[in-house]
């Protein structure tokens, strides 16, 4: 068997590490920290547990072929049923309410009864997302890889996408923030800004709404941390090996022959070496020296990452009466500053319903603030006001928070936040992002997983193809198997 080391435990490591396990190799996972699961992941504090990773899980749906690849690595078992969460957002405007239904007729009847002003634009959002809900991500195999059960594609499914397709165009032209300025009614336009991050095309929105439309994109039970524990789980089961607190340096490269890796503990030999470190921070950091292909220039000119502010809150109160994902919209004037940033509107996950995210009669609840505040963060760290600004950041948006639910004033037990700083520190990703922006009238860019002259050196994750996203983690795992596979001429299982 050929030795096999995978760089870090994220979603796209155990993937590859599963693959190829299966595939007969000796496979070890380096992971730097005590966990796995990478960005899929949550957290505990005081009795209180935050979904720090996934909201949805594209794949989820047993009809897809992403369904196939999560149950092959295990992602998917008896532990963990999906749950499709309806409505999606639910906008709560003083004595007003709007929801987004995943049925896009559903979804259109309640936003012409709410909005009958806005009548040409929920129609022309119902044609979109309709026709994207027949949209779905293909999974093809590698030319020239030897599979024992290969990837078949219906062509018929893939014929009914087409709708989808002549689309792309005027989507991708038009910036998310640019679509939901067409409609005229504030609180819609609240409740459709509330899906992705601002910065995003038309055609991530419209895709994501599809997904929702088609019967995807629902929730496991125990959410990140049990997904990632049954990859694990799959992997060990498999014979393959992880050694926690264990971070790569250097990625051994001698003479285009990929050697083995460095740590702090010395040299570990490997005939392949699969890196699901971000690509956009090893690229330059875990090679003797910086990559300078043609790939690797294009990737730092273009990655734009998506960022966060994550406050998670335990509150002493049962909020069960409210839905799980509020959406609360705030005065144009009067928006929710801090790092920079400004948000309009306050998305809130209510975890009120799991009762393993609270002790009884408890409530966990989490909100993320998107966009790039990387920068202000350093800064803060630099000038040693950072745990200062944390501190800062969550007072105020508790007292954001208690305008609209006043009955959690002073009945706030926990707080936890985390900024890109906190996901730079904990998964070494580009300055703390999770995916990559897809901008207005941009090319789809995505990057291959080897490097020419370069063998047994494959790269996963998902910074691989844009915008990423754990679909995208999953699927690039398992094509730097076969990858190796075809390489190794060995048959990929």
């Amino acid at each position: 068997m050929k030795k096999v080391i995978v760089v870090g435990a994220g979603i796209s490591g155990l993937s590859a590490a599963i693959y190829a396990a299966r595939s007969g190799f000796d496979v070890t996972i380096l992971e730097q920290h005590i966990i796995s699961g990478g960005l899929s992941t949550g957290w505990s504090r005081k009795g209180y547990f935050f979904e720090g990773g996934m909201h949805w899980l594209t794949g989820s749906h047993p009809q897809l072929p992403m369904n196939r690849v999560w149950h092959e690595v295990g992602a998917l078992k008896e532990n963990n049923p999906i749950e499709n969460r309806d409505p999606l957002y639910t906008v709560i405007d003083g004595d007003k309410r709007v929801c987004l239904h995943r049925n896009v007729d559903e979804m259109r009847r309640e936003l012409l009864a709410f909005a009958p002003e806005d009548k040409k634009m929920i129609n022309q959002l119902y044609r979109d997302v309709k026709a994207f809900s027949r949209f779905f991500m293909p999974v093809f195999d590698v030319p020239h890889c030897k599979c024992k059960s290969p990837s078949r594609q219906n062509l018929w499914k893939l014929m009914k996408m087409l709708p989808a397709v002549f689309k792309v165009p005027r989507l991708v032209a038009e910036s998310y923030e640019e679509y939901v300025g067409h409609f005229k009614n504030k609180d819609v336009q609240h409740l459709l800004k509330a899906v992705i991050g601002y910065r995003y095309n038309a055609i991530s929105f419209i895709y994501t709404l599809g997904s929702f439309a088609s019967g995807d994109c629902g929730y496991p039970d125990g959410g990140s941390v049990r997904m990632a524990k049954n990859m694990e789980d799959t992997f060990i089961a498999l014979g393959g090996k992880i050694q926690f607190k264990t971070k790569v340096e250097q990625i051994v490269v001698e003479n285009g022959v990929t050697k083995g890796v460095k740590t702090k503990d010395g040299f570990i030999e490997a005939d392949a070496v699969i890196c699901s470190q971000d690509m956009r921070v090893a690229i330059d950091n875990l090679f003797e020296k910086p990559i300078k292909c043609h790939w690797a220039r294009q990737m730092r000119r273009n990655v734009v990452g998506e960022q966060n502010m994550f406050i998670c809150l335990g509150i002493k109160k049962d909020l069960s009466h409210l839905p799980y994902c509020c959406v609360f919209p705030l005065p144009e004037d009067e928006p929710f500053e801090y790092a920079g940033l400004k948000v309009t509107e306050l998305r809130i996950n209510n975890y009120a319903k799991y009762k393993a995210h609270s002790p009884d009669g408890c409530t966990a609840v989490t909100c993320l603030l998107i966009g790039d505040s990387y920068d202000w963060w350093k800064a803060a760290k630099d000038d040693g006001t950072y745990k200062q600004k944390k501190d800062e950041l969550a007072k105020k948006f508790i007292a954001k928070l208690e305008e609209f639910i006043p009955e959690i004033k002073d009945s706030v037990e926990v707080i936890d936040v985390a900024t890109p700083c906190t996901y730079e520190r904990y998964c070494s990703t580009y300055k703390g992002s999770w995916m990559s922006v897809w901008g207005k009238g941009l090319a789809k860019l995505d990057y291959p997983q080897t490097l020419q002259g370069r063998s047994g050196l494959y790269f996963v994750g998902q910074r691989s193809f844009m915008p990423g996203g754990l679909p995208i983690a999953v699927d690039s795992g398992r094509r730097a198997v076969q990858m190796l596979c075809r390489d190794t001429d060995t048959i990929f299982v």
